[in-house]
């Protein structure tokens, strides 16, 4: 669970409400029941006609992984960086066969991307082959985590626009009524309005951040894959692990940076 997308998304809530009861005595009359089937249904709809359907599904499925933690965020650029600097002392050490070694199987669980690059230079590609290899893969990757974000902001510019549609249905109900009970022009125009009010919420308030969280955790996996997949070239080229070193390290902002002579030497006297 991501706590801190929870108590954001908690207190976001809570703002609203908030607003509601201390500005009104009648907090019920922002709930209509046919405003919430106008704005859910129709973006939901919308967003079925627009896509396929396993696509509009990951959609929805991406609101829930938005509130769930994101184990690449957590990851030490640095320690991304060392593992690929050792890996190249390995190599220098046993040859293939002692990378070989490295990739276990909780390595392919945890890491399926390094560890399937890895095996790519244990099989003897070149750097460039293994780049080209690899570069396609992540552009894959890349274009079906895209597209279910895609299709969430979608949903969030489709929402207002539902919000407007069921605002539009209220009026022309509230217009043909005006032969009755003026009193009730008020009330009538209030539930016209809650659609808007509905549609603004499930955009501003799940679909788009949602698909930012998201975006924002693709990127931070695709900066880790840049990394791994230049240090795997690297590999492949039996570049010296100082050189690796220092080419990764351009990736990681100065304070983080991996440095052999310190790091190195400090995880050698804790063993």
């Amino acid at each position: 669970m991501s706590l801190g997308t929870v108590i954001a998304f908690i207190a976001g809530v809570l703002t609203v409400i908030g607003s509601i009861v201390s500005a009104t005595d009648r907090p019920m009359a922002f709930f209509d029941v046919p405003s919430v089937i106008i704005v859910v249904g129709g973006t939901v709809v919308t967003c079925f006609i627009s896509y396929e359907t396993k696509v509009a599904w990951d959609a929805l499925k991406t609101i829930l992984k938005a509130f769930k933690s994101y184990r690449d965020m957590n990851v030490s650029l640095k320690d991304e960086v060392g593992r690929i600097v050792k890996w190249g002392y390995t190599i220098q050490k046993n040859g293939l066969q002692g990378l070989e070694n490295e990739v276990t199987e909780s390595l392919r669980k945890e890491n399926p991307f390094l560890a399937y690059g890895a095996d790519l230079v244990v099989t003897g590609y070149t750097g460039a082959e293994i780049r080209q290899i690899l570069e396609h893969m992540l552009e894959e990757q890349s274009n079906r985590n895209r597209i279910s974000t895609a299709a969430l902001m979608k949903m969030g510019g489709d929402a207002p626009a539902y919000g407007m549609l069921g605002t539009l249905i209220g009026l022309v109900i509230m217009l043909s009524n005006m032969s009755g009970d003026p009193a009730s022009i008020g009330p009538s125009m209030a539930v016209a309005l809650i659609t808007t009010f509905y549609g603004v919420i499930l955009a501003r308030l799940f679909c788009i951040p949602m698909a930012t969280k998201m975006n924002a955790r693709y990127d931070r996996t695709e900066l880790i894959n840049s990394i791994q997949l230049d240090g795997l070239v690297l590999l492949a080229e039996r570049k010296s692990p100082r050189y690796i070193q220092d080419k990764l390290n351009s990736f990681v902002d100065v304070s983080e940076q991996f440095l052999i002579d310190r790091d190195m030497n400090r995880e050698s006297n804790n063993a």
